[in-house]
């Protein structure tokens, strides 16, 4: 069986360093695992009145469809003002309803911030955790997965250097086993 594993990534921005670091993460995964970028840019608003009155938007069920399709989740988010962007958390709220029927229930998950900055993340990183603590998406510990200066990150040809990509093989290598220990039969 495939393993299917959803990347939502916090930035919309083209040339986001989120993105960049999600599609190197999603090469070092084990061939028998599946990387599956869920875009989050075209998600409307959450609202749940719209849920109450049965007025879903397309973009809730194919949203909610593909969450559910996934066994397991990689979370690559900047920081913004000390928190996660709104899509992300937007997307988090969209896939937890209707009330009881949660597509993020008990699937693994990884959470990577990344930030230009020395304080790297650390708060998305941590009000991110907290949501999932909520969503009962049990989350790798450790190593914690805080990419400050990513700036300095990166090779002239656009590539991640080789320290921040050993550290990134590190991250995939336990989430893996903690995947496995951890997925839902």
């Amino acid at each position: 069986m495939t393993k299917k594993i959803g990347f939502l990534v916090g930035s919309l921005r083209k040339d986001s360093f989120s993105k960049k670091v999600a599609k190197a993460i999603a090469g070092l995964f084990p061939a028998d695992f599946e990387p599956v970028f869920i875009a989050l840019d075209e998600i409307d608003m959450y609202n749940q009145d719209f849920d109450d009155e049965n007025r879903v938007p397309a973009s809730w069920t194919t949203f909610r469809n593909e969450v559910k399709e996934m066994t397991g989740f990689v979370f690559v988010t900047p920081e913004y003002n000390r928190s996660v962007p709104a899509v992300l958390k937007n997307a988090l709220d969209v896939g937890s309803r209707p009330y009881g029927e949660s597509a993020w229930d008990g699937k693994p998950g990884l959470v990577v911030s990344v930030s230009p900055g020395a304080i790297s993340g650390f708060g998305a990183n941590h009000h991110l955790r907290q949501s999932l603590v909520f969503l009962n998406v049990p989350t790798l510990q450790q190593p914690e997965a805080y990419l400050g200066n990513v700036t300095e990150m990166f090779n002239e040809d656009g590539t991640i250097i080789e320290g921040t990509m050993n550290f990134l093989k590190t991250i995939v290598d336990t989430y893996v086993p903690f995947y496995e220990a951890n997925k839902k039969a």
